[in-house]
């Protein structure tokens, strides 16, 4: 793969609000954009995650509407996949690098899995949204995730509808700079 291609991936990816609820997300789709996950690097190997899948149509229903509250994410019922990133230990080597730099590695590591998640559902032809407004409670009962657990994200995962957005950011000035601040 060329430079360009992933960067022509990372232009295209956008946060999808609205699936195709006809079009179920494919099995071989989904495993390829779970080991992409699976393989996001992690401080100190600690690998602090596990990935919850809701394929099944009723449950998917019922974690998209506890995502859904005060106006936000009204979509999220309507997505076939959901993907729940919860975190788990890290390891000891982690954890005491992050006692001594006042940093916790896990959320880095999460937030490094979620954007893989989202660049790969994108090569897939997919659409994904990471979420991190949700009733945490709620999902988790409904998923069996045990009530010690954080929940930190959903990720919606299906088959966009609508065209992509042109992608607004801040200028190259103001979030770059060569060897100063």
């Amino acid at each position: 793969m060329e430079s360009k291609d992933f960067l022509q991936l990372v232009l295209s990816r956008q946060s999808d609000r609205a699936y195709d609820i006809e079009r179920p997300v494919e099995r071989e789709k989904l495993e390829r954009i779970l080991e992409a996950a699976r393989m996001a690097p992690s401080a100190c190997n600690a690998q602090p995650w596990k990935f919850v899948v809701v394929t099944d149509h009723e449950l998917a229903q019922k974690v998209g509407k506890a995502a859904t509250g005060l106006g936000m994410n009204k979509f999220a019922k309507d997505a076939p996949v959901h993907i729940l990133v919860v975190e788990e230990s890290a390891n000891i080597t982690s954890l005491l690098g992050g006692k001594v730099k006042g940093k916790h590695f896990p959320l880095i590591d999460i937030g490094i899995a979620a954007a893989h998640i989202s660049l790969a559902a994108e090569s897939e032809g997919l659409g994904s949204c990471i979420l991190g407004w949700f009733d945490e409670k709620e999902i988790k009962q409904l998923t069996g995730i045990p009530e010690s657990k954080r929940l930190l994200l959903d990720i919606t995962i299906g088959y966009p509808v609508k065209e992509k957005r042109k992608k607004m950011r801040k200028t190259k000035e103001k979030v770059i700079s060569y060897n100063r601040y």
